[in-house]
């Protein structure tokens, strides 16, 4: 039988084994922005399951971008170190990964999810004043301060440098954050960003950092490696942003060396979303369609037959899971099974190759 899902897919001069992607998810685990055994052992189970791309969580271009103290960051020598254990591993296993690098804007400096405190992260317990386009608050968060024109200059170039340390670590992909409510999504939804300089109003003027921040790292960046960018598609909140205005911007990131949009949704302000299986996947279509970039489909993916079912509708390029991934490491394993793909066809490790027998 063939399988979409286990056909390859070449970006640039990288080709991914298969269409099966792990979705980037905090692991709040580090510490110092250094990533440790956990990281290794999250990413590298899932390599030896089987996806054709595992992608880290958001991981901070500067210490006050991190979401909370326990993210994972590149703006250090040490962090790169650290990063290239991991990928060699990953790499051992035949499988690529690739490394998000964010900023959390107003949504940084908060506590981890499991903890007793919830919100912004108290000056006591190390927390850290945040900066955003406009000192709108998250609902629920301290109000943020509005980054002054040279802060936003600088923001392109912590991009850069992370992405060079990302080059020194190793990693074969670099998907810039420009979602679920952090920096770069604040400056695109016109619900963050209230500015009335060259970053506000318009959408061009709104999308400006993010084609900045791209221009500067495609610049670093080895030509024959992708670059992604994930979206939030919508804000699900009127006024905000839209499916429309980010197939836009996509199709303007194509011409600036962005190879793939990973299309999520949501984050930026409290919405009422329609929740269910797939139900982000009309997004990814609309944005392939019309911006002509690859994408990838994220949200509520589970099974082998939706997965498959996905890239047959021609609705994505690619589909990535997240917590189906995290009660399943070997889900590519258990999809290859189901949909009769030969063992020769499917990524296999060979210490279990035996799961292939009757």
């Amino acid at each position: 039988m063939t399988s979409r899902l286990f056909e390859p897919l070449t970006l640039r001069g990288t080709t991914f084994a298969n269409r099966v992607w792990l979705a980037p998810m905090c692991q709040y685990s580090a510490v110092d922005g250094v990533p440790n055994d956990w990281h290794l052992v999250h990413l590298g189970a899932r390599a030896a399951g089987g996806f054709g791309l595992v992608l880290t969580e958001a991981t901070a271009v500067v210490p006050e971008g991190r979401i909370s103290l326990q993210d994972t960051g590149l703006w250090a020598g040490e962090q790169a170190v650290a990063w290239h254990r991991i990928v060699d591993f990953v790499h051992a296993r035949g499988t690529l990964v690739g490394v998000q690098l964010a900023h959390a804007g107003r949504k940084a400096s908060t506590y981890v999810p499991w903890s007793s405190g919830r919100g912004s992260l108290s000056v006591a317990d190390g927390g850290w004043s945040s900066l955003a386009p406009s000192d709108v608050a998250f609902p629920g968060y301290a109000a943020p301060s509005a980054m002054t024109p040279a802060q936003v200059a600088a923001v392109p170039a912590a991009f850069a440098a992370a992405a060079t340390r990302a080059h020194a670590a190793g990693f074969d992909v670099v998907e810039i954050h420009a979602a679920h409510g952090y920096l770069l999504h604040e400056f695109l939804s016109p619900l963050s960003n209230e500015r009335t300089d060259e970053y506000g109003g318009s959408l061009e003027n709104r999308a400006r950092l993010v084609v900045d921040v791209v221009d500067a790292v495609r610049a670093v960046w080895p030509d024959d490696r992708p670059l992604f960018v994930r979206f939030s598609a919508t804000d699900w909140a009127e006024g905000g942003l839209t499916v429309d205005e980010v197939t836009q911007v996509a199709k303007d990131l194509g011409a600036h060396g962005v190879d793939l949009v990973d299309v999520s949704s949501g984050g930026n302000v409290p919405a009422t979303i329609p929740v269910g299986p797939g139900y982000q996947v009309p997004a990814a279509r609309a944005v392939r369609e019309g911006s002509g970039l690859p994408v990838g489909a994220v949200g509520l993916i589970t099974s082998p037959h939706q997965a498959e079912q996905v890239l047959v509708d021609g609705a994505a390029d690619v589909v990535l899971l997240g917590r189906a991934a995290l009660r399943d490491p070997m889900w590519p394993l258990r999809a290859a099974h189901e949909l009769g793909v030969p063992p020769e066809r499917a990524p296999w490790p060979p210490q279990y190759a035996r799961a292939t027998w009757p």
